[in-house]
């Protein structure tokens, strides 16, 4: 009998035992599962450098100095300046060679610009200033100047039907029976349309065209005349810096410009140009957009653009120098084009 309460109590003390090691333990915190490693983070995509066409003068430059420190700074984007001619430039845009243009005068090339927005390999983003060219004379030839003691020696010149009356002010110094025009260099599509235009409005009767070697001394008789507060007639436009230096006054025409009288015979006023920003077609489906948006907004004017490059000249500083002194000094220009905190950290980064 002893054998047996012995046996059973042994037996029961097993099954407590076992039991107890399903009951949790009280007060015994229960043990955190580990956590499965954390999955890598996607890389982040390379951003593609954007390729800008770089037309051979001063306001391409300079504007593509601008939206390079732009992009760079505001939008993190790498740049590089593709250099060459109007066509050929133009050809790699359709291309897919280059990415933007900020500089297209559809006027200067409008068959092969016509093409390619009527096969959709560019895409018009805006405009982003107007060139205005034509005839002038100083202002002070029709209104004076009293601040420098000259008087109105045409007040009544307003169009180029008004000049045959005043060819003796503008007389020829090699010909005295006739007036002297400054028609430009040869070469130039101007100087063809200067020509054109004398005969058309029965004007070589009065003036002779004088044809200068360079731009440069095309200038220099504007500037050497103005100085001296003498009459000068002759060919610009506008942007220049010239025109921004001396107060010039355009010769208009009593008729609009239009194409059917434009060609052959100059009949009409000359054509206003507007300058626009391409893009190629294929980079904007991959493009960013808020890339494609700031790129929209650039817009200077003819004014803004006289400017820069008056400071460019008169400073004799490269394109990318005055494109830094044109963020400084004309801030509310370019802050237009892009949002608060883009232009932030632009004006942060300029020297």
């Amino acid at each position: 009998m002893a054998i047996k309460q012995k046996l059973g109590i042994k037996i029961l003390m097993v099954a407590l035992g076992a039991l107890l090691l399903l009951i949790p333990c009280i007060g015994c915190a229960a043990e955190e599962p580990t956590p499965a490693p954390a999955p890598a983070p996607a890389p982040t995509p390379e951003k593609q450098v954007i390729k800008l066409a770089e037309l051979p003068w001063d306001t391409a430059m300079v504007a593509n100095a601008v939206v390079t420190f732009i992009l760079k700074h505001g939008y993190g984007y790498e740049t590089e300046t593709i250099p060459g001619k109007t066509i050929v430039l133009w050809q790699g845009l359709r291309m897919g060679d280059i990415d933007v243009q900020l500089e297209v005068f559809p006027q200067t090339q409008l068959k092969a610009y016509n093409e390619a927005l009527n096969e959709g390999s560019v895409v018009r983003l805006g405009r982003t200033y107007s060139t205005t060219e034509g005839w002038y004379v100083p202002t002070y030839i029709i209104k004076g100047d009293p601040a420098r003691g000259i008087g109105p020696m045409a007040p009544d010149l307003k169009t180029i039907e008004d000049l045959p009356k005043y060819w003796e002010l503008f007389k020829d110094p090699e010909d005295q029976t006739k007036g002297r025009l400054y028609g430009g260099v040869p070469g130039w599509e101007a100087e063809k349309s200067t020509n054109i235009k004398l005969e058309t409005y029965g004007l070589d009767e009065y003036y002779n065209m004088f044809r200068t070697g360079s731009d440069a001394a095309q200038i220099a008789s504007m500037a050497s005349a103005y100085e001296k507060g003498e009459p000068w007639l002759g060919y610009y436009w506008a942007p220049s810096w010239p025109l921004a230096k001396f107060d010039m006054a355009r010769i208009a025409e009593s008729v609009p410009y239009s194409s059917d009288l434009w060609e052959p015979d100059r009949a009409c006023d000359w054509p206003l140009q507007d300058n626009e920003t391409g893009a190629n077609a294929k980079w904007l489906k991959t493009a960013d957009p808020e890339v494609v948006l700031f790129l929209a907004r650039y817009f200077t004017s003819t004014e803004v653009v006289n400017k820069y490059l008056l400071y460019l000249q008169e400073t004799e500083a490269e394109p990318e120098e005055t494109a830094m002194w044109f963020m400084k000094e004309l801030e509310d220009v370019w802050t237009e084009w892009v949002p608060a905190d883009v232009a932030i950290k632009v004006k942060a980064a300029l020297p």
